[in-house]
């Protein structure tokens, strides 16, 4: 059983791509977890065809189903650069992600918000339920992106931005941990 966890605080990750964004929220999670706090949320990870990125897939942390949302041989009137976007996945097993996060992680964590989900009015809407929660949240956020979401995530008070950099991507992961436990490690 979890120790009691300090008042939600929620916090952003912001960094250039390729900072190590993705690979801090996964060392998060997985000090959390050591910690035996229950994480939800979703998660993007790419997918590396002859060790290129050839697109991304979306994971459920609580049920590690995972679907392919973005892939530069999808068919879809919804691109972004050259991936072709699957909202379905957004709209399916993104909100539900979310939406079983809200009820019963003790953390909740957001990958990526804002870099391909913006064509999806559910699943942006499942994010602003999200960040309503009174629940830890920590989110990944594009740096430069000016989309309306993270906009207005941006501008919310409670959150706390901090950016990933080569220098502290080790040590930027303990601090968030302490930030949502009370608890130095």
């Amino acid at each position: 059983m979890p120790q009691r966890l300090s008042p939600p605080v929620k916090i952003g990750i912001t960094g250039l791509p390729g900072s190590g964004k993705t690979q801090t929220l996964l060392r998060i999670i997985q000090l959390l977890e050591e910690e035996g706090v229950r994480v939800g949320g979703i998660v993007t990870e790419p997918i590396l065809e002859k060790h290129r990125r050839a697109g991304f897939q979306i994971t459920d942390w609580m049920t590690k189903e995972h679907e392919v949302f973005a892939h530069e041989s999808l068919k879809s009137r919804v691109r972004s650069g050259r991936w072709g976007i699957n909202v379905g996945a957004l709209e399916g097993l993104g909100t539900r992600a979310l939406a079983e996060a809200r009820e019963s992680a003790d953390v909740i964590v957001i990958d990526e918000v804002g870099k391909m989900e913006v064509e999806s009015d559910a699943f942006t809407q499942s994010v602003i339920d999200t960040l309503d929660a009174k629940k830890s949240i920590v989110m990944t956020l594009h740096k430069k992106s000016r989309n309306p979401l993270l906009q207005d995530i941006r501008r919310r008070d409670e959150l706390r931005l901090l950016e990933v950099t080569p220098v502290n991507k080790n040590l930027l992961a303990f601090k968030i941990v302490h930030l949502i436990t009370g608890r130095a490690h």
